[in-house]
């Protein structure tokens, strides 16, 4: 496995990539500093898909490249910008275009978010890169580091972050609504057959269509059989590729409780599996999922737990939900506080109300004390913050530390049944050498990695 060694990888990733770190105010005053009325100079990485969403949220921007290995999904994206120059490879782009561009659009898998984003801010460009950052913790930390240094305006795609009501919720929270907060009860029931493939037959063999760059779409992972299951989208089952549902959608669904407790690092992590073995069913993702995270107190509040369900382990219903006569939410959390329990959705704490609905009844919401977001547009965020050179709402030190988290929680999952001890600080379990080689995966050469 791949030694974590900062030194080393800086220096290789900038003999593969071609260049210097260089702070985007260096670049803008190269290329002239924007006016407010300047249009951005954006270049998409992952043009198809998600990519194609960011990209139309973007479109009044000056979309100078497009990037996919996919053609065929790339194909819309290519048809709506046709002055954009088009590529495969985004080092290839770099070199031929670094000078041309001011900021980047990551929405690749999970596994090559790593390569574009250190490969963009080598290159002093504003990055944007979809959730979770990355595949790995310690990509996590490279990425933040290279972030630091290169002095970028970086936003995490957790899109929920710009919402009105997530800032709602957390000054509720932060107000007393619910009083002390001690037990947070999230998780996600969607898209089942995407994340659990056991017992689900192999895909056949074959070989790559002439319209997908295999190669490319593996990007740093050792060469591999093309597996026709995992594109374009079901990859997220694949823990090759991605990270099942906990990482996928813990972005999404804790960001209001972390950002409103200031949650932090977990002290200890255990995870509960159905129908899984850790051994056996290694490169997948268990049928459900129950993971308990344990917080330390932190200022003025306690100790708290939050503790993750998915798939088939659903999150337990409030009693106060009978009477109203409805359902637990299905993708979203129940916040238990001792003076009360708030219940939301996904993508920013979306439907959040007091339980039982009676205490809905003459609330009157707390005073404003977090600033609002134009439309809670999270992309605007992130260019309107490139032009006032100021951090975006989720720079990658906060949503890095999010995803982390979620990253985090796989690893449990493929420790099952063990409570692994945390420390941030060292970027390592305290007590399970087998869960610290997941911290990290096999690169090959060539990638800088």
């Amino acid at each position: 496995m791949t030694s974590f060694n900062r030194r080393t990888f800086c220096r290789n990733a900038a003999t593969l990539f071609g260049f210097q770190w260089v702070p985007a105010h260096v670049v803008r005053a190269q290329n002239q500093n924007l006016l407010p009325s300047e249009k951005i100079r954006l270049a998409v990485i992952g043009c198809g898909g998600r990519g194609k969403v960011l990209l139309e949220s973007m479109q009044d921007q000056d979309i100078v490249a497009l990037c996919d290995v996919d053609e065929h999904r790339a194909a819309d994206a290519f048809k709506s910008h046709p002055s954009a120059r088009r590529f495969k490879d985004f080092r290839v782009m770099f070199d031929k275009m670094h000078k041309d561009i001011d900021a980047v659009v990551i929405a690749t898998p999970d596994h090559t978010h790593v390569t574009a984003t250190l490969a963009a801010l080598g290159h002093g460009k504003h990055v944007y890169c979809e959730k979770p950052l990355a595949h790995t913790v310690k990509e996590i930390r490279l990425m933040q580091e290279a972030a630091l240094r290169a002095k970028v305006v970086t936003q995490v795609g957790n899109q929920g972050h710009s919402s009105h009501t997530i800032r709602l919720f957390s000054e509720m929270i932060q107000s007393g609504v619910i009083g002390n907060v001690s037990e947070i009860h999230a998780g996600c029931d969607a898209f089942r057959d995407v994340y659990c493939r056991i017992g689900k037959p192999p895909s056949p063999s074959s070989k790559p269509p002439a319209h997908i760059d295999w190669d490319l779409w593996l990007g740093p992972l050792k060469p591999q059989p093309y597996e026709p299951d995992a594109v374009p989208f079901k990859w997220r089952g694949f823990n090759t590729f991605g990270n099942g549902c906990v990482a996928d959608w813990f972005c999404h669904i804790v960001d209001p409780s972390f950002w409103a407790l200031d949650l932090g690092a977990p002290i200890a992590i255990t995870a509960e599996t159905k129908n899984y073995d850790p051994i056996r069913d290694a490169k997948f993702y268990p049928e459900g999922c129950r993971i308990i995270y344990e917080f330390a107190a932190k200022g003025n509040r306690g100790p708290v737990k939050l503790i993750w369900h998915d798939g088939c382990v659903g999150i337990p219903a409030p009693s106060e939900l009978a009477e109203d006569g409805r359902k637990v939410v299905g993708i979203g959390a129940v916040i238990l506080g001792d003076k009360g329990k708030i219940m939301h959705g996904s993508h920013g704490a979306s439907s959040v109300r007091l339980i039982p609905e009676s205490r809905m009844k003459g609330f009157k919401p707390p005073e404003q004390t977090i600033p609002r977001i134009d439309k809670g547009d999270h992309q605007r965020d992130w260019l309107e913050a490139i032009r006032a050179n100021r951090a975006a709402g989720s720079s990658f030190a906060y949503g890095g530390s999010l995803s982390e988290l979620g990253l985090l929680g796989m690893i449990a999952v493929r420790r099952s049944g063990q409570r692994l001890e945390w420390d941030s600080e060292a970027v390592a379990f305290k007590n399970d050498k087998v869960a610290n080689t997941l911290l990290e995966k096999e690169y090959r050469p060539g990638w800088g990695l």
